[in-house]
């Protein structure tokens, strides 16, 4: 063997195990989930796909326990308690309530979560050593709802009133007293309206209408905002029959046909929580593997949506997007 080969060849053999480390152990892994996407879905594809990406392929050596996907509040404690009794050997997990009824029915079995903010939320001690069972994407949610109601306020110049739409389960008071706070001190007067579940996204989004709103942000939570779901087309059908400015939490929303969007990709958190399990499943304790949050931010404008509103952006704004939809 020439030199050149040889050296290439040791190049290749050091990077292989941390892949394929998994394949040689002959092991198959169990995998749980309990999340509000389902199984089809693009992040979803996303995450199997950095899965096999990281050495762990279903139906080689992972095993994907049924039962998980596209989760109603309602089934938690049930199938949180079915996950656990299967035996498996991490849970994905999320957001805050999926993850609660994990906790409550299991303190060992390893949890990659990605909710708003897990350290406020309590489900972990902090991100650099979160301590117990629970570890994942903590998604800078509070920090970010305030950047969206910024660019909201800019995206209409000389606007006084903004609706924030509210997860009543998720959005704790004092978050929506900092956005109100933020807000008059720019002279905008920020109005809650609070939806408890999918039964009450319309009437709240009418409520907000009649109040005079003219621009809606809505907060971070999966009940709007997972892309592709029955319940954000509903609210994306509402909001441009109302024809009313609108910020979403993920870039993917306005792809699909929101005015604006901003924060971090959908389907890049996903595979973001991939490696995440597949670190997990090598070995690493949840307790001392840190919570990792978004590094990436997108702002998305999609001008195909505010024609048909007949909204103009303002050019500021758009030369400042990530991506423009014509």
């Amino acid at each position: 063997m020439k030199r050149r080969e040889f050296i290439a060849g040791l190049g290749g053999a050091a990077a292989w195990p941390l892949v394929a480390r998994a394949q040689q152990q002959g092991r198959t892994y169990r995998i749980g989930f309990l999340i509000p996407s389902p199984r089809d879905r693009p992040p979803v594809v996303a995450l199997f796909d950095e899965l096999r990406l990281n050495g762990f392929i279903e139906n080689q050596n992972i095993e994907v326990l049924p039962g998980g996907f596209d989760v109603r509040d309602e089934q938690l404690v049930e199938l949180a308690a079915a996950l656990v009794k299967a035996g498996p050997d991490a849970i994905v997990a999320g957001p805050e309530l999926p993850l609660r009824a994990l906790q409550a029915a299991s303190r060992t079995v390893p949890l990659i979560g990605m909710s708003e903010d897990l350290v406020a939320e309590g489900l972990v001690a902090s991100l650099a050593r979160p301590g117990g069972n629970i570890t994942g994407i903590s998604l800078l949610s509070p920090e970010l709802d305030g950047k969206r109601q910024d660019i909201l306020i800019e995206s209409v110049p000389g606007v006084r009133r903004v609706a924030a739409m509210v997860d009543s389960k998720v959005t704790p008071p004092y978050h929506l007293q900092m956005l109100q706070h933020a807000a008059r001190s720019r002279g905008v007067e920020v109005s809650i309206f609070s939806v408890k579940g999918p039964e009450d996204i319309v009437p709240a989004i009418d409520a907000a209408k009649a109040s005079n709103a003219e621009a809606l942000n809505f907060l971070a939570t999966p009940l709007f905002s997972v892309p592709g779901t029955r319940n954000n087309q509903i609210v994306l059908e509402r909001v441009a029959a109302m024809r009313t400015p609108t910020i979403f939490q993920w870039p993917e929303t306005a792809e699909a046909g929101a005015l604006l969007a901003y924060g971090p990709r959908f389907t890049e958190v996903y595979r973001q929580r991939a490696r995440i399990v597949a670190k997990i499943l090598r070995g690493a304790n949840p307790a001392d593997l840190p919570v990792e949050q978004p590094t990436k931010f997108e702002l998305v404008i999609n001008l195909k949506a505010a024609k048909a509103i007949g909204y103009e952006v303002p050019a500021s704004l758009v030369l400042r997007a990530d991506k423009v939809i014509e």
